[in-house]
């Protein structure tokens, strides 16, 4: 398997884990209050990939360690970790699933510009389409119903949460090549910890220790295996063409919050996901281009 190739399906994968998230943390999101859920899912990421790491360092190169160089990008990664998560699980409970979900996309449209304005990498003229679509698809799911014009405060939340990731994606892309053990790691630890101590002085209600370790769990899986895959992928294709893929993500996540959740399909929601499936075919057209 080629780098690229071998790239494409981290980038892939990396959608596919997180595509658990959202219908999962709406179930358990009945029973854990939204930042705690955000703490315990990156305490699972940091948890799981932390012990992968124990298996793993003694066949790491002294150069693939953090430095005190990277130390603003890492700090930068952990901070916007913190807020994201937290602007997610309150849109989740606020909102529904299926928009949530769809609503991640607009995390392509904020790496993309972030990473060509801020970080200067190279991103050709057929992607400002995709961007369009992608940014008109977020607006129609922002409506609150079929009949309304004002913003769901929930969707503004997830769009919220998405800008804070596009800035850690293009964070985190400039220090993907070092140890993805390490970064994730750190992350879930740093995040974790940070969310917690939101958790506490805000007041949330602790949760029964029963519904911590399903959470946790889901952490791994869905924040630690995604973010390990998604950098994994970024070392290759960089932080625009890698958020392209990972666009598959939302799509997955929408289908298993109707065969979970049972959330209804509306004409507004299947009007977006048509403008979203063109703006994703657009976006990931732009990855198979050699330049």
């Amino acid at each position: 398997m080629t780098g690229k190739l071998k790239a494409v399906f981290y980038a892939i994968a990396a959608a596919v884990f997180y595509a658990l998230n959202v219908p999962c943390s709406k179930l358990l999101l009945e029973r854990i209050a939204p930042t705690y859920m955000a703490a315990f899912l990156y305490l699972g990421a940091g948890a799981g990939v932390g012990i992968m790491y124990l298996f793993h360092h003694k066949h790491e190169a002294q150069t693939e360690r953090l430095e005190k160089k990277d130390m603003p990008y890492t700090v930068g990664m952990v901070l916007l970790d913190i807020i994201a998560p937290i602007l997610l699980m309150l849109g989740v409970k606020l909102g529904t699933s299926a928009n949530a979900s769809l609503l991640g996309n607009f995390e392509i449209v904020a790496t993309t510009l972030i990473a060509l304005f801020i970080f200067k990498e190279k991103v050709i003229r057929r992607l400002w389409a995709a961007i369009g679509l992608i940014t008109l698809s977020s607006i129609i799911l922002s409506l609150g119903g079929e009949d309304s014009f004002t913003f769901s405060v929930g969707s503004l939340l997830v769009l919220g949460a998405t800008a804070c990731w596009g800035l850690e994606n293009n964070c985190t892309r400039s220090i993907s090549d070092k140890s993805t053990y390490q970064i994730v790691t750190i992350k879930g630890f740093g995040s974790g910890t940070g969310s917690l101590i939101v958790a506490i002085i805000i007041g949330e209600k602790l949760p029964e220790i029963k519904y911590i370790l399903p959470a946790v769990v889901l952490g791994f899986v869905a924040y630690g295996l995604s973010i390990f895959t998604y950098i994994r992928a970024q070392k290759t294709l960089g932080a625009a063409k890698t958020s392209a893929y990972y666009a598959l993500s939302p799509f997955i996540g929408a289908f298993l919050s109707f065969i979970l959740l049972h959330e209804s399909l509306t004409i507004v929601y299947l009007i977006a996901l048509a403008v979203m499936i063109a703006g994703t075919a657009f976006v990931v057209s732009d990855t198979l281009i050699q330049e």
